[in-house]
């Protein structure tokens, strides 16, 4: 039987082992999403974000969305506390990128160099975002969460959400200019 996660984390609370389920369904999105945004912690940082949520499930309140969007505030805030480390992640990627110079000498050469300078323009520009900015746009991004969600997840209103992303994809046109900020101009 397939209970719905608000269910679970009721049940969790007179029977802890209720809550392994809602591991089970959100871990791997929540991993994937931690990953992008910090590298190689995301581990921990998805231990310590279940860890919290576990701790806290008697004080769950559903607010009329699903459990993913709780877990994400969770995710963003256990973030917050490593956002040097963010920080510090995007510009040694634009590092990195910037001092990679192609291996062959080939006609792939040319696609990788611009793959290189695109992958250093995102990271420098990720790094100039303000942190709730960032948080607003990768959620949308990495985590593909809907401006609700979003507002449910940061627990700000959606206008601040679509005020934060507009900023986030000016700060990256800019950085990226115009051809390759394209994809950004998506509304929702």
């Amino acid at each position: 039987m397939h209970l719905a996660d608000d269910v679970l984390i009721r049940e969790s609370v007179r029977q802890p082992e209720q809550f392994a389920p809602l591991f089970d369904r959100h871990a791997v999105a929540i991993h994937r999403y931690l990953a992008r945004r910090i590298g190689a912690p995301a581990d921990d940082l998805l231990a310590e974000t279940f860890l919290i949520a576990f701790r806290r499930r008697a004080s769950y309140q559903p607010l009329g969305l699903e459990v993913r969007p709780w877990l994400f505030g969770i995710a963003t805030n256990v973030l917050h506390r490593h956002v040097r480390q963010e920080e510090r992640h995007y510009r040694a990627l634009a590092r990195a990128a910037g001092e990679q110079t192609p291996a062959h000498d080939d006609d792939r050469a040319d696609d990788r160099v611009d793959a290189a300078a695109l992958r250093a323009d995102l990271a420098t520009a990720l790094a100039r975002l303000k942190p709730g900015d960032r948080d607003a746009l990768l959620l949308l991004a990495y985590a593909q969460l809907s401006y609700a969600e979003i507002a449910a997840t940061l627990d700000i209103p959606v206008g601040t959400v679509r005020s934060r992303i507009n900023r986030a994809r000016k700060v990256t046109r800019a950085v990226l200019g115009p051809s390759a900020a394209s994809g950004l101009s998506e509304v929702e």
